[in-house]
């Protein structure tokens, strides 16, 4: 049976253990634009352009620029050709990881997570279950339960990885810091403001040793930060650390990356609590288009861009503008992540602050009703999102107590 059509797809070839190791390492330091992380070349790469070593090694390239789409069909036509030359186990759980890897930041999460449940299944059949390399492919499948709003068992996935990781290598190692954290981005996620400062707090000088403090993921690191102090409502801090991150970003990717997109959003909400809307405005319509242009207008991120634009749209009273951009945020966000993500329910509460604006009352409480209904399953009462929720239900049953309040007078 050929085993990259069980997943469809992934691929690589029978990689030697140092070469799945510089893959892994890889994967494990980001692969969002780290050239460091990334080895430039294989052992077997020189075996010509036809070979399964020479296209996986093109499609990580591809990979390592953020140009997703173009490393697909690569890392595709790579898997059939190490399917076809029945490459080791080891190999193709490198190649299915790859894969996985690519489909989740193309915004393909179905695929994304039965090619890494493959990979991840022959890894440990490969190396057992306490291997280092299945802690690398555990973070692979957390990234994509984080993206479907499984974040329980994305922090299950986490946890299990880091177990692995200390018991191979000791708490104080640096190859741990990484997994921290996810675990701080998935914190936050969760609402859990304090415990994902405290991680962050513990990942962050590990990082800066081995990498220094403007290496990439580095900085990517700090971008997460920032975004956590944003929800903490401490400006000045988040202001003071995504300035010098674009200034590194910038410098490696040029001011057009959709790399640069988690710091512009970053940026444009400092701007926003600021009262400066033109500003936050102008970074939110530059992300829009680079996500758009690079990768698709139909990607989740887009539908998160534009899920932000309308939120500061109805924060400057532009209601209609607000209503265009939460409306086609919706449709991305439904047809990407579902109507059970936590990102989609935010555009339905959003769109109930407008209805409220709009006097259509029970059409936002029909909206406030599903974003809760999503809410409540995926996080308890004092999460931030949650209590957004509740408090456009109270706007609502102030707005429609005040309308019916004037009814009666008129009557009267």
């Amino acid at each position: 049976m050929d085993r990259n059509k069980q997943a469809r797809r992934g691929g690589q070839a029978p990689a030697e253990s140092r070469n799945i190791r510089k893959l892994v390492l890889a994967l494990l330091f980001g692969l969002m634009g780290l050239g460091a992380g990334i080895p430039p070349g294989h052992a077997g790469a020189a075996q010509g352009s036809n070979s399964h070593e020479a296209l996986r090694s093109m499609a990580r390239a591809c990979i390592a620029s953020g140009n997703y789409e173009k490393a697909q069909p690569l890392a595709e036509r790579a898997l059939d050709l190490a399917d076809e030359a029945n490459v080791p186990d080891s190999g193709m759980s490198a190649c299915l990881l790859d894969l996985a890897y690519i489909y989740k930041n193309r915004g393909m999460l179905a695929q994304a997570e039965a090619t890494c449940r493959m990979g991840l299944e022959l890894q440990e059949k490969v190396y057992s279950e306490h291997h280092p390399y299945v802690a690398y492919a555990l973070r692979i499948q957390s990234g994509i339960y984080k993206e479907q709003a499984r974040y329980k068992d994305a922090m299950g996935a986490l946890e299990r990885a880091i177990g692995i990781m200390r018991r191979d290598k000791g708490e104080d190692d640096p190859a741990i810091a990484p997994l921290k954290v996810d675990i701080a981005r998935l914190l936050t996620a969760q609402g859990k403001f304090t415990e994902a400062e405290s991680h962050f707090s513990q990942a962050l000088a590990p990082v800066e040793l081995r990498y220094g403090p403007d290496h990439l993921y580095t900085a990517e690191v700090r971008t997460s930060i920032a975004e956590l102090y944003v929800l903490l409502g401490q400006y000045d801090r988040a202001e003071e650390i995504i300035r010098d991150v674009l200034v590194i970003q910038k410098k490696a990717y040029g001011s057009e990356h959709h790399f640069l997109v988690p710091a512009w959003m970053v940026a444009s909400a400092i701007h926003q609590a600021g009262g400066e809307y033109d500003k936050a405005e102008t970074l939110l319509q530059n992300a829009l288009s680079t996500v758009e242009r690079t990768m698709g207008p139909g990607h989740p991120l887009a539908g998160e861009v534009l899920s932000r634009l309308g939120d500061l749209y109805i924060a400057s009273g532009q209601y209609a503008r607000a209503e265009d951009a939460l409306n086609r945020a919706r449709k991305i966000l439904q047809k990407s992540l579902g109507a059970d993500n936590d990102r989609t329910a935010v555009v339905l509460n959003s769109l109930a602050k407008i209805c409220i604006y709009k006097g259509k009352y029970p059409q936002a409480e029909k909206l406030c009703q599903e974003a809760l209904a999503c809410l409540t399953i995926l996080f308890d009462e004092n999460h931030p999102k949650v209590l957004d929720v509740r408090a456009t239900m109270a706007r609502l049953e102030a707005a429609a107590g005040s309308a019916v309040a004037k009814l009666k007078g008129r009557a009267e």
